[in-house]
């Protein structure tokens, strides 16, 4: 089976697992998904427990957002993008981004004037990514508990 394939049904068979609220199963969903399109890696686990206690959302259900979307295939395209769009809104010009270790301390070694831009092209791009997992994610959630009580 395709590795894509594989990493949606496995996500599936984990989403209809989830125990609780379709609300806060959506919202722990989006929080994690914007939490994983976000540049910080070694931090998803830290801030989406943080945010889901705060907020009162599913832990589980952001845990699974973020690990659907961050992934290999998807941060080094993620980070291009939110380090152009961060440059472009922040209006700083264009630095070299060439390094093979995406993690949060491999950006920091490029310096500020990368992970400034980064991080708020990230922040703006998130929400386009959330807000989608959210409704998605309820309508799964909604569609899951009606199986269940047939």
């Amino acid at each position: 089976m395709n590795p894509i394939k594989r990493r949606l049904r496995d996500f599936h068979g984990r989403f209809i697992s989830l125990r609780g609220d379709p609300e806060r199963i959506a919202m722990g969903m989006a929080i994690g998904v914007f939490i994983g399109v976000t540049p910080t890696i070694p931090f998803h686990t830290v801030l989406i427990v943080a945010i889901g206690v705060l907020f009162k959302q599913n832990i589980m259900a952001g845990y699974l957002g973020s690990w659907l979307i961050s992934n290999p295939l998807t941060v080094p395209a993620f980070y291009f993008c939110q380090y152009e769009l961060g440059r472009l809104l922040l209006g700083i010009r264009t630095e070299a981004l060439a390094r093979p270790d995406f993690t949060v301390a491999g950006i920091m070694d490029l310096g500020w004037h990368i992970l400034v831009p980064l991080l708020a092209g990230g922040i703006a791009m998130a929400p386009f990514f959330a807000i989608p997992a959210y409704f998605v994610a309820r309508r799964l959630a909604l569609a899951a508990r009606r199986r269940e009580e047939a």
